[in-house]
């Protein structure tokens, strides 16, 4: 018992109020249990909540009793993640990851142990990588934590907590009770607008007018990850012999994947959290002196020489040869969908709007065989719309099989071969094919 006394998450249960309403838990009692158990914030938000219409359904679908949501933050050290020795960073990164995964378990032990049914998601990895490319998580923790009043999502897609800044990682807790106070987000922005994200990021996915290349940043940081890992399989298959196989892959190339295999898959770039100087705790360097904030923390990371992970043809590649000609850009096999559903749900993952500067058009798909769809592509101003069936009058029309189109994104059949073969039918000019094709280069 003595042992058992001195658990603090214990003396929190033995603290809680009585319910005063059958299923209610209170907010004050359910704060103190997650700050024992090691959360540095918490938040809760109910599922009913509009902040969680777009991942409703598969909460509910992985967690059928959720009737509220627990927003936990943890803070990471800042000083390794703004380190250039990316081992230091990772290191940060999947020890503080850990930590989120066993602040929320021992949530879910003490709630259980009270009676009420709870459930914790990954933090991160593992997730359910059979759905890939599609969403592979089972719960999206930023638009959580930002409904739980935990931060805003800054520019660089990451949420920015008042206090500790971009320094942190987010865990959720599903939970089969209703809380008698909800969290609301807070009233401001925690971004200074520094850009110092676009500014440090190697392959330009953060753009200064708010728009993002989420395959650009998959490509590379995420590199010993999904498909960056699936490419590098196939480089081995591919391979001749092991002269062959060291000419496409460097020695420090394979021992990174050899360490990623061992102990964690490595983060290649993460700069945009590395710089950022938003938060409380970290923005007093940067007011003090932005020039020597720069000098430390900025441009450590642009000047570092090393591979650069893009797909061909891509603003990524285009970007690092103009921003970072010291750094080495090397082309790879992007994303690569097994549906035609996952194709259109990730077109705007894909898109290129760098690529599309000067296209203006409509696009009707029509897929036919084994999988068929319809959708309508809009292509204008740099940017991207996809809906579902064929609206308007389009400016181009192609009609596919489907197993040929998903064929030819996997580089496993040629576009001018499916032409030839009356697999793909293009009306409205080759050359919107082509300018399609720009746009969403593989």
């Amino acid at each position: 018992m003595a042992a058992l006394d001195r658990h603090p998450t214990v003396v929190a249960v033995r603290a809680r109020p009585p319910r005063d309403v059958p299923g209610r838990v209170s907010a004050r009692w359910l704060r103190e249990v997650c700050r024992a158990a090691g959360a540095d914030d918490v938040g809760f938000v109910a599922i009913d909540r509009d902040e969680i219409d777009a991942d409703r359904a598969g909460i509910l679908a992985t967690f059928p009793a959720t009737k509220t949501l627990v927003s936990i933050v943890c803070r990471m050290n800042r000083e390794p993640v703004r380190n250039p020795a990316r081992s230091i960073a990772n290191l940060e990164f999947h020890h503080t990851g850990d930590h989120v995964n066993d602040v929320a378990r021992e949530i879910v032990r003490v709630l259980e142990d009270d009676g009420i049914r709870a459930m914790n998601a990954p933090m991160g990895f593992p997730m359910e990588t059979t759905r890939f490319p599609g969403k592979i998580w089972v719960v999206s923790h930023k638009p959580v934590a930002v409904a739980a009043g935990l931060g805003q999502m800054g520019i660089h897609r990451n949420v920015i907590h008042p206090r500790f800044g971009s320094f942190i990682l987010l865990g959720t807790v599903l939970l089969a009770a209703d809380v008698d106070e909800e969290s609301r987000p807070v009233a401001y922005d925690p971004c200074v607008s520094c850009k110092l994200c676009v500014a440090a990021c190697p392959v330009g996915a953060i753009k200064a007018d708010g728009r993002f290349d989420a395959a650009s940043c998959l490509t590379h940081n995420y590199r010993e990850f999904m498909n960056g890992f699936t490419d590098w399989v196939e480089t081995v298959a591919d391979s001749r012999d092991a002269k062959d196989y060291r000419r496409r892959v460097s020695d420090q190339e394979s021992a990174s994947m050899w360490q990623s295999l061992s102990f964690g898959a490595n983060y290649k770039a993460a700069y945009c959290l590395a710089v950022c100087p938003a938060g409380e705790d970290v923005i007093a360097p940067f007011l003090d002196d932005r020039g020597g904030f720069v000098a430390e923390f900025v441009k450590p990371l642009q000047q570092k020489e090393e591979i650069i992970y893009v797909v061909a043809d891509s603003d990524a590649e285009a970007h690092v040869s103009r921003a970072f000609p010291h750094k080495t850009p090397k082309r790879v096999t992007g994303l690569r969908p097994s549906t035609i559903h996952g194709f259109l749900d990730g077109m705007k993952i894909v898109f290129q709007s760098g690529k599309a500067k000067g296209i203006d058009a409509v696009y009707h798909l029509v897929f036919t065989g084994a999988e068929t769809a319809e959708a309508t592509v809009t292509i204008r101003g740099q940017t991207l719309d996809v809906q579902p069936g064929l609206v308007g009058a389009p400016d181009c029309t192609i009609r596919a099989d489907a197993a040929t189109w998903l064929g030819f994104l996997r580089k496993e059949r040629s576009i001018v071969w499916a032409i030839l073969r009356g697999k793909v039918r293009v009306s409205g000019g080759l050359s919107r094919l082509k300018d399609f094709g720009r746009c969403f280069p593989a």
